[in-house]
């Protein structure tokens, strides 16, 4: 159904994005397309920024047209750039080249910042439009184009922290004193019961734990132990204020920023082996084909008896031997089970391609691997997934039977935009992919058909990278919409409370439901602008993960200058087409000037280039041969040539 025209004067406000050039956009649901703002009616509004848009007018090709009358809430309050001094001024060049403004730095306010440096520049007045803000040095990064100076202008970037303020880190180590030993005494004790971690090779923190053991009656007791943070972090103290403010841990190619000081997240929460730890757990009687005959929700204590990787954990598994054997085989036995009855009622089987880098002791890249997928990643993520939905779902049910209400934490996700699905569905055709759908609109079960049917074509990280975009964002809120991607109507984040805010919440109200205790109003409040404000931050913090490492992708072809490659055509454009490397995954552009053996053309519809002469065509999915000629490692860009284009010269 289209939507209701806007009528010129109409004001609308929403976030504001640049885009080249310096032209502004402004996505609002009641319209259609973007709302425009040329550059000159931008009132100094900057990326992000909270804006009033008024609307001037309607073009037929272009959409609406607007002009900033109102800057309502500022995104940032610091810009990560380079110092230089222009005459006797200094200026800092951002980083983010859609800042279009100049930011100038008075000689009393460089806290001995030179000019060369990478800085961060904190505002202390906006001035008028068509005047420069005026900042000051607030901290000094280091020298651009080293490692540590770009991994660091990431962070402040994306307004993360590296270090945690002096009261918080002096309250962490104070924590230790909670513990009381009628405390530990009136939880439940798993201790004697095999328990054991798996995770990454490089973990530091470890969430959760797995337990298993045989029953009498041929049903398997299986814990999925959560690492109880909120003993620790107490609403109101420093800490817990820290944990909300920042709501996530960041993961860069050579690091992890956590949410809780190291004290906590590394040690008195972690669930590190030989060490008795205290737990928050969800406790399964279940047969062996993955039926649950009951349930458990409480405090508990637990002792680790070793820290698997997901590598020595599935050699484990493949060799059919080494210790804890058994116990791991039926874990992934029972995995099995509840992974195939997840994907019978609807899961979406995406299958994402990570990326590990190996640094040299100057911390260059020198190999970009893709990650396989194991059996052991696989068995993790199913328990977790099974703790998450069971929480959430004894909250429901709890709801029902008091006939109260009981305001939780859920993790959701919503139906997929219709339009974009369409452009998923038109792109599969040019590719050669007929897909029928069953309905008018597009379930889970039609994407797995997409993925199934792509599946070990050149194109298939294309199509999934495609679909994954056509998805709504999950997201964190207090009102329950069911999660579309897991086909699973009741879902939370239970599993993770040291790296995610919402699970430390979520633990609190599953307690406090636990014990019969109500929620208030005020609380349910704060519970929505917290999980807003977690999700806000988790989007960040993505984005700073592909930042570190789309730049370590440019800094390792850097080094591969005039070297030959394997890649898919990933993006098709007016000037050129993108190509991502099969291996590295690492996109760069083919520019329309470097085909040298012909005119070629844009043609849109079908998504190619084609030859005027030689009616060559290349079209997004192909598979060709490239090779590295330029890499602008500050700007993430890569120039890339085909190979038999420059064989030809």
């Amino acid at each position: 159904m289209p939507k209701a025209q806007p009528k010129k004067k109409e004001s609308v406000e929403g976030a504001l994005r640049i885009g080249p050039s310096f032209v502004g956009y402004l996505a609002h649901p009641t319209f259609d397309t973007e709302i425009e703002i040329p550059n000159e009616s931008l009132k100094g509004a900057l990326p992000g920024d909270t804006v009033v848009v008024q609307l001037t007018g309607k073009q037929k090709t272009s959409g609406h047209f607007g002009k900033v009358t109102k800057i309502v809430t500022r995104k940032r309050s610091s810009f990560v750039g380079t110092l230089r001094k222009v005459g006797r001024s200094f200026v800092v060049l951002p980083d983010n080249e859609r800042i279009y403004q100049k930011i100038m730095v008075s000689k009393k306010e460089l806290a001995g910042a030179k000019s060369g440096s990478k800085v961060v520049a904190k505002v202390k007045t906006w001035g008028k439009p068509d005047e420069p803000i005026m900042a000051s040095i607030d901290k000094i990064l280091g020298k651009p184009g080293q490692h540590e100076t770009e991994m660091l202008s990431i962070l402040y970037d994306k307004e993360f922290t590296p270090d945690f303020p002096s009261d918080v880190e002096k309250e962490a180590k104070a924590v230790r004193s909670y513990l009381q030993n009628e405390d530990i005494k009136k939880r439940k004790d798993f201790r004697g019961t095999t328990t054991f971690t798996i995770d990454p090779v490089d973990a530091k923190d470890f969430d959760d734990a797995l337990s298993v053991k045989k029953l009498d009656n041929n049903l398997f007791e299986v814990g999925i132990h959560i690492a109880d943070v909120t003993y620790f972090v107490r609403p109101g103290t420093r800490l817990d204020q820290e944990g909300a403010k920042r709501a996530t841990s960041i993961y860069l190619v050579d690091r992890t920023i956590p949410m809780l000081p190291e004290t906590l997240s590394n040690d008195l929460c972690s669930l590190n082996p030989n060490e008795e730890k205290l737990a928050f757990s969800a406790v399964f009687q279940m047969d062996k084909d993955g039926n649950i005959h009951k349930e458990w929700f409480g405090r508990t204590r637990i002792k680790s008896d070793k820290r698997f990787t997901y590598e020595n954990a599935q050699k484990t598994l493949d060799t059919k031997k080494g210790e804890f054997y058994e116990e791991l085989t039926i874990l992934n036995n029972l995995a099995k089970k509840l992974r195939k009855e997840k994907f019978k009622k609807g899961a979406i089987a995406f299958e994402s391609k990570e990326l590990r880098f190996e640094l040299d002791e100057k911390m260059r890249p020198v190999k970009i691997i893709k990650k396989d997928r194991l059996d052991t990643h696989m068995l993790v993520e199913d328990f977790m997934l099974l703790a998450n939905k069971k929480v959430t779902e004894y909250v429901d049910r709890l709801e029902k039977r008091s006939k109260v209400k009981h305001h939780f934490i859920y993790r959701v996700h919503d139906q997929p935009d219709e339009e974009k699905i369409e452009r998923v569905l038109d792109l599969l055709k040019k590719l050669g992919h007929e897909i029928h759908r069953k309905g008018k609109k597009i379930t889970s079960y039609d994407i797995n058909t997409i993925l199934a049917k792509v599946a070990g074509t050149p194109e298939e990280n294309l199509i999934q990278t495609a679909m994954v975009r056509s998805m709504a964002k999950a997201e964190y809120t207090t009102k329950n919409i069911g999660h579309f991607g897991l086909a699973f109507p009741f879902y939370t984040h239970f599993t993770s409370p040291i790296r995610r805010y919402p699970d430390v919440m979520v633990h609190r109200l599953l307690e406090k439901y636990l014990h019969n205790e109500n929620v208030s109003k005020q609380e349910v409040e704060r519970y929505q602008e917290l999980s807003l404000h977690s999700s806000q931050r988790e989007r960040v913090a993505e984005e700073a993960e592909r930042e570190s490492k789309k730049y370590k992708q440019a800094e390792y072809m850097s080094f591969h200058v005039g070297e030959e490659f394997t890649g898919t055509i990933s993006g098709v454009t007016r000037f050129g087409m993108f190509v991502q490397e099969n291996e590295t995954l690492a996109e760069g552009l083919v520019a329309m000037r470097s085909l040298g053996d012909d005119y070629y053309s844009y043609d849109e519809s079908n998504l190619s280039l084609v030859g005027e002469k030689t009616k060559r065509k290349f079209q997004l999915g192909d598979t060709v041969k490239i090779k590295v000629k330029k890499v602008d490692v500050r700007k993430r860009q890569i120039d890339y040539v085909l190979v038999e284009e420059k064989n030809k010269k």
